[in-house]
């Protein structure tokens, strides 16, 4: 059978900023931001993504083109041998392990646009939304329900295949979501103390790059926000045809999601220091902190309704896209239908972020290392496993590939090109990963 590919390079970009584009960008990159002093810590970010995200998604992308297939084969082809062929095994867990906790919260924004849109959440306020929320994740059904309903709805979009599926959700959304994050991030700072919220992001406090916190909370927010390292832009390029140009692609993910992710930033730290709330909320910032803040502003029950809108569609496409990781090597690997792979991949991922869902309710008790069950898989997946992921990917790519092979799949004709960006991938971006990673383990 034909391996499907995508309609268009822009049916490409839009999927991939998609797949990019989620919690990361809106709420975790909101909470890690404000934890970490805001503008010190968007450049570190900067600096990550464009030195070792731009140059790990060019060969990531590369490598699922190369080998048109999932993304376990893709390392199993010629030219790498030894233990660089079971690198794509731990994309594939990562992929899948994130997907356990990412719907959990995923269940979380849909529960509050379904609040929002009803009238529910607001009507909380007589009791505050501290404790609406805290009612919710600590009950022993309701996040398990929403939970249950996000992988629902991505186990059947990924059913439908690339085409038909995939590609056509992102076209719909991505278009929708742009829109949605604009015009609350101009809405937000015509608001009376917004400029205090920009300059908290865009205004570095410099004292703050003596932690090495912020450079660890960058890097990993760097992967979980671009996607590096789950296995997710191999195998989309898999689908990719051998006419479109994979650098300009990548440039175009890479700078689509960072804008997306500075554009919420801006919008949600505008409004939390026009009406005097906490930036350092934590991970609580888009269910607590903000709709506290809505409440206080014009038409604040609309702009909660787009922003939780926002968070969900923009969750579920990133969830179809770690989802169609597993279900391609399903697919490829053991001949199962489509339907068949994203039914039994969509059940174990939701067994497997059960323990997250309850891990503030029935299990709130068991908390390994100080750590709600949640914060620990997210602390480990993307402090660990993916500068793990990226660091492999790039000594494969920049030291064991044939580097002719490898730029020549990478469509880097240009000499100089092709080396700097072999270079990136043989010290750069080993170098910034390494160096992280001893801090973080407290040996550097």
């Amino acid at each position: 059978m034909a391996r499907e590919q995508w309609e268009s390079s822009g049916g490409f970009v839009l999927a991939t900023i998609g797949a990019a584009v989620g919690l990361g960008n809106i709420w975790r990159f909101s909470y890690i931001a404000g934890e970490n002093g805001g503008g010190a810590f968007l450049l570190v970010y900067l600096f990550f993504v464009l030195v070792v995200g731009f140059p790990l998604m060019i060969a990531e992308i590369s490598l699922g083109r190369r080998n048109a297939a999932d993304a376990i084969s893709a390392y199993e082809a010629p030219g790498i041998s030894g233990a660089w062929r079971r690198i794509g095994w731990l994309g594939v867990i990562s992929a899948v392990l994130i997907l356990g906790y990412y719907a959990v919260i995923a269940g979380w924004a849909l529960k509050y646009f379904a609040g929002a849109l009803t009238g529910d959440l607001w009507t909380s306020a007589r009791t505050g939304y501290g404790q609406y929320f805290d009612d919710f994740i600590s009950s022993a059904v309701e996040p398990v329900v929403w939970q249950a309903i996000m992988l629902t709805l991505t186990s059947v979009v990924v059913a439908r295949g690339i085409k038909g599926g995939i590609e056509r959700l992102n076209r719909l959304l991505m278009p929708a979501l742009a829109a949605i994050v604009i015009g609350i991030g101009v809405y937000a700072v015509t608001l009376p103390g917004s400029g205090s919220g920009v300059a908290f992001l865009l205004a570095p406090d410099w004292s703050t790059l003596g932690s090495p916190a912020v450079y660890l909370n960058a890097l990993g927010q760097a992967f979980f926000s671009l996607g590096i390292g789950v296995a997710v832009f191999v195998t989309y390029g898999s689908y990719l045809g051998a006419q479109t140009r994979i650098p300009a692609m990548a440039f175009a993910v890479t700078i689509g999601d960072t804008v997306f992710a500075v554009a919420a930033g801006i919008a949600i730290f505008a409004t939390v220091f026009a009406l005097g709330g906490d930036p350092a909320a934590g991970p609580k910032l888009a269910f607590i902190t903000l709709p506290q803040i809505l409440l206080q502003i014009p038409a604040g029950n609309w702009i909660g309704i787009a922003f939780f809108f926002l968070l969900s569609a923009a969750a579920l496409t990133s969830m179809v896209a770690l989802l169609e990781v597993p279900v391609a090597c399903l697919s490829s690997r053991l001949g199962w239908s489509r339907q068949r792979a994203a039914a039994t991949m969509g059940l174990l991922c939701f067994v497997l972020g059960l323990p997250a869902a309850l891990g503030y309710g029935p299990l709130s008790g068991f908390q390994p290392y100080g750590m709600a069950l949640l914060d620990l898989i997210d602390h480990v997946v993307s402090n660990l496993f993916l500068p793990v992921s990226g660091l492999l990917i790039a000594l494969l790519v920049g030291w064991h590939l044939d580097r002719k092979l490898a730029a020549q799949a990478a469509d880097l004709d240009d000499r100089f090109a092709a080396e700097t960006w072999l270079w990136s991938l043989r010290l750069l971006a080993p170098a910034a990963i390494i160096v992280v990673l001893l801090r973080s383990s407290g040996l550097l």
